[in-house]
């Protein structure tokens, strides 16, 4: 096992000191997915599949997009890239909750271990954000764009998380009919 992606998903699959957290946070999470309706609406039922993986365009696209201007463009462009670091924020509340209902799903402690990782990661990447969009909001857009830079960084770590949580561990929901028997198969 030569990959040290590999590895480190690895040694946070086998993170015991990870569970104290899974202890606190899997109760109240699963709280949230009592109501039939809510975890119908945050798992994506009415989708088909999982809805988190889809929420994540939004933060992510924003926030790289109002990077990429402050990498190609000039001063002009400033305002631009400020908004869309402030709706990639905005957009982060729905996507952490559709996220939160997918953890709260999961039965494989190795997999909500990797899930915690993952949202603390992502936590980092909007605080980075956050602090870019005030540092802009300031004047301060040399310091926005190396904090948007680093929330960038912090956001493709969580996303490799997330990613091996959904293609290595198939762990995402889905509409219940997907789980019976196809009779046009």
């Amino acid at each position: 096992m030569s990959n040290p992606l590999v590895r480190a998903a690895r040694r946070v699959e086998a993170a015991g000191a990870l569970d104290r957290a899974d202890r606190a946070l899997h109760p109240r999470v699963t709280m949230l997915l009592r109501n039939d309706r809510w975890r119908s609406a945050l798992h994506g039922h009415w989708l088909g599949h999982a809805v988190h993986p889809l929420m994540t365009d939004f933060p992510l696209g924003m926030w790289m997009s109002g990077t990429l201007l402050d990498l190609v463009s000039g001063p002009e462009a400033r305002p631009a890239s400020r908004r869309l670091i402030g709706i990639g924020i905005l957009a982060t509340l729905p996507t952490a909750l559709t996220g939160a209902a997918e953890w709260g799903a999961i039965d494989a402690v190795r997999d909500r271990r990797t899930g915690l990782v993952h949202a603390a990661v992502n936590s980092t990447a909007l605080a980075l954000y956050t602090g870019s969009w005030l540092a802009r909001r300031r004047g301060r857009h040399a310091r926005g764009t190396v904090l948007a830079i680093s929330g960038g960084v912090a956001a493709t770590v969580g996303g490799f998380f997330g990613g091996h949580l959904t293609e290595v561990r198939k762990v995402s929901s889905r509409h219940p009919s997907f789980d019976r028997p196809d009779a046009s198969a």
